[in-house]
């Protein structure tokens, strides 16, 4: 068969074309699903962004905020967006960033796509803080996070596994992520300072994009409340999301039920969110840490007021692995590490 009459290539692209970055249409789904496919197969665990008709349902909620870059014909060569996953619902995470693989090294494409996000959602859905996930086994989302306004605030240790990179094989186990924060709508409040980890967060808050009025945490724990837990289980990272929607004195029975409970469905990294706006989240920390969890840094606007990541690693963590390329974040996987080796 001759060259001119060979079939075209399924999803074929032609590369080398203009594009520009624009907030999603429904029109766009099918190229975005495709886009994933082609970089990911039928297996990428986020349903909405291969499934053309559920990616339509959330952009209409709001629920995601997607930028998509295209062509003049209408071709995806690029999708990031801004999505719900935090207890508070006016800060997005950015993330779902995927560029066509003839389109990728210096274009700039994801840099326009993730500032696209930030215009978009802040003047279009109220969004008022933004926050990344960077992965350790390689540095290349690092220095763009850095280059476009995030800053590493905690480090989540051991958060996705391996078989998550196994089409490109750049991870050896499971990966680190720094978790990065942008202020689009300063939020000034007073937080909690855990006395366990008060030199560590007062170094962390240091370069924070918005103002905090500090107060020891010195509280015990409430006696007329009663813990109240939101668990999130990703099974296919074996990663449990614990938020403390309130610290109640029957903490530590609670906690160790609701681990119990999650171990039996494979969890194997646990992860605990406490509000920093409560004076009795020093005792809670205090807790935590005797129940085998270390330090993992802030989370601005958490839940409005800033949170407190904690987490617990069944096994070794992969610290050898992991790559960090900036100085103040090098500080912070020290601190982290540190605490590990005392929990």
């Amino acid at each position: 068969m001759s060259e001119k009459t060979k079939p075209a290539k399924k999803n074929y692209i032609e590369p080398g074309q203009k594009w520009q970055v624009d907030h999603f249409k429904p029109e766009d789904a099918e190229g975005v699903a495709s886009l994933f496919r082609s970089v990911y197969g039928d297996n990428y665990p986020i349903r909405a962004y291969i499934d053309p008709e559920l990616l339509k349902t959330e952009n209409a909620a709001g629920r995601i905020i997607s930028s998509v870059a295209k062509t003049p014909n209408g071709d995806i060569i690029g999708h990031n967006a801004l999505y719900q996953s935090a207890p508070y619902k006016k800060i997005y995470e950015s993330g779902a960033g995927v560029v066509h693989a003839d389109y990728r090294g210096g274009h700039g494409i994801f840099t326009d796509m993730v500032t696209h996000g930030f215009e978009v959602g802040k003047q279009q859905f109220g969004v008022e803080l933004v926050y990344g996930e960077t992965v350790c086994n390689h540095i290349f989302t690092q220095k763009l996070g850095h280059k476009i306004g995030f800053v590493t605030r905690a480090i989540e240790v051991d958060l996705m596994p391996a078989a998550a990179y196994s089409k490109e094989k750049s991870a050896k186990g499971r990966v680190s992520t720094t978790l990065n924060f942008k202020t689009l709508k300063a939020h000034p409040h007073t937080i909690y300072l855990p006395p366990l980890y008060e030199q560590q967060l007062r170094f962390i808050y240091e370069t924070l994009d918005d103002q905090r009025t500090f107060i020891l945490a010195n509280q015990s724990l409430p006696k007329s409340v009663k813990t109240q837990l939101k668990t999130e289980v990703f099974s296919f990272a074996n990663v449990a999301r614990i938020a403390v929607m309130e610290n109640g004195s029957d903490f530590a029975e609670t906690l160790k039920e609701e681990e119990q409970r999650l171990l039996k469905e494979g969890v194997e990294i646990f992860q605990v969110w406490l509000n920093l706006a409560s004076p009795d989240v020093g005792a809670a920390a205090a807790i935590l840490k005797q129940s085998g969890y270390f330090l993992g840094g802030i989370l601005p606007r958490w839940f409005d007021t800033d949170g407190l990541l904690m987490q617990k690693i069944k096994g070794k963590p992969n610290w050898e692995e992991m790559q960090i390329h900036f100085d103040d974040d090098r500080k912070i996987v020290e601190m982290v590490r540190a605490d590990w080796q005392l929990s």
